[in-house]
Parts: C-alpha cells; structure tokens; sequence
C-alpha cells in the first residue's frame, strides 16, 4: 500500500504542478493524416511428379497502419493510431498433395489515442486508451472466436517530446494506468459451454515511441512498453498456483519495424517483437517477420 501511495502522490504532484503552471501559446492546426497499406505474399506449387518432398505453400500478409493527430486548442492536442495486420499460411499435405486448412502468420489489431494538455511547459499532462485484440482466436480446438481476447489499458500522467525533427521524432511518457483483459473459453469440451474472464490490475506504465527516417528510403519505428502492476485480481488465484509475487514482475512490449522502399510501392520490411510477462512464460516470447511486398502510402 505504501507503494501505490507513493506512485499516485508522486504523479499528483507532477500533474498539478504543471496545470498550475499552465501558459499556453500552441496554435491550433489542421489534421496530420497518415494511412499506408500493404500486402505480401509468397507462393510455390510443384507437379505431381516431383521429386525431393517439397510441398506447395502459398504465405500472404497484409497490414494497415493509421495516424491522425491534430491540435484541437492552443491548450489540448489528440494522437491516435492504428495497426491492423492479419495473414495466413496455405500447405499442401506431403502424401496426398491436399490442402490443408489455413493457418494464421499474423494476426494483430490495436489502437492507441492519446489526448495531451500542451500547457508549454516541460511535461504535458495527458490521458490516453489502448485497445488491443486479434481478428481470429484459434486457440480453442472447438470453436474459433473473432476479436477475442480484448486487452484495454486506461492511463494519466505526463508526456514529454524529447525531439522532433523532419527526419524524426522521439516522446516518452510516465503515469498510471489501469488494466483490463476480457477473454471468452470453452470451459466444457462435452457442453460446449463458455465462460467469460474479466482480468484486471493496475500500476504504474512507461511508454516511449520512436520514429526515424535513417535515410531516403530506410525508416525505423518503435515503441517499448514497461508497466509495473501495484494491483492485481489474480493475486489470490497466482499465490495458490504456486506463483506468488509474478503479477510484481515488470511486464515489456518491444514493437519494432524496419522499413524499405525499393520503389514507390515495393517495400521490405523487417518487423520484431519481445514480450516479457512472467505469468505467461518465465522467458521472453519473441516474434519476428520479413516481408517484400506492395505497399501503398496516402
């Protein structure tokens, strides 16, 4: 409890000092837009009468990725973005040269918004949302399940540029954040009935973003997430499964892509991922995708 006390006096001392402080010059602009497309695909057949085992396959990947901001007063801007990517693996069987049923590649939806207070000062007060999920859930055996589970984070705090350029920019931002994870199960193989499980917790989150432009044709984008939760609803059921204190451990999001235009609309790009979640898995999850493709900016 001392914890959770010294966190929230901590942020309300940073947040009302500087609404108190607040003498705003920022004029208000028209929206800053950004909507790029993408799709990849990788495809091989053979005869009948080949030799050497290999199997026809045919890999698709497409994504979206979406921006708008805007400073709506000279004392509130709004950010927001959105990523949607989703693709599929199609094999033939080895034996009998069938195909088989799809399997996911990529499969990802989230949508950050962020509303800042540009009072000009060195931090902004700000509150943002984030909704993130999956186009299919394929991980029940008995049903597939769309837009499932939902993992949405509530935060306030204070957000800072650290610089910003034509060539690229860099923020941060610290404060508390609320947590909330909705997910749908079969819980009777026989019945086939569901159970819905509402999770939450709360802490402390860091997030920094970071965009660069490493040469005319190069782009790098990242964003790492840090949250330390103070709170948790499964403490109870953790400490009885023999994993006491893993709800404690810093939980990280490291999204990465690098990106590069061969032409006005061929692109390669090398996307990476870490996740680290003690009540996941006591290791890192890593995830990592090359792609060449078509890819259109507007």
């Amino acid at each position: 409890m001392k914890k959770i006390d010294f966190v929230l006096i901590l942020t309300s001392i940073c947040v009302t000092g500087a609404v108190r402080a607040a003498d705003s010059t920022a004029a208000p602009g028209a929206w800053k837009k950004l909507l790029e497309a993408g799709l990849a695909v990788t495809q091989a057949s053979y005869s009948d009468n080949w030799t050497g085992g290999e199997v026809g396959s045919l890999i698709w990947a497409a994504n979206l990725h979406g921006a708008a901001e805007k400073q709506l007063n000279p004392k509130m801007r709004t950010e927001n973005d959105l990523k949607l990517q989703f693709g599929q693996t199609h094999s033939q069987s080895q034996e009998t040269k069938n195909w088989a049923s799809p399997v996911k590649s990529s499969d990802k939806i989230r949508f950050d918004t962020i509303l800042k207070f540009t009072l000009q000062l060195w931090v902004d007060p700000y509150v943002a949302g984030t909704f993130e999920s999956q186009f299919l859930d394929a991980s029940d055996t008995l049903k597939n399940r769309y837009v499932n589970p939902i993992d949405l984070t509530e935060s306030a705090g204070i957000a800072r540029t650290l610089y910003e350029t034509p060539s690229g920019k860099a923020t941060t931002r610290l404060g508390l954040g609320l947590r909330q994870k909705i997910r749908t199960y079969t819980d009777d193989p026989v019945t086939g009935s569901e159970t819905t499980e509402y999770l939450k917790d709360g802490g402390l989150e860091w997030v920094t973003d970071w965009q660069a432009k490493l040469s005319q044709t190069l782009t790098y984008t990242s964003k790492l997430t840090l949250f330390e939760a103070l709170f948790s609803s499964q403490e109870d059921e953790l400490e009885a499964a023999g994993k006491k204190d893993y709800w404690r451990t810093v939980d990280a999001n490291w999204d990465n892509i690098l990106t590069a235009n061969v032409t006005k609309i061929v692109q390669v790009s090398l996307a990476w991922q870490l996740l680290y979640d003690k009540e996941v898995d006591l290791g890192g999850r890593f995830k990592e995708t090359l792609a060449l493709g078509v890819n259109w900016r507007i």
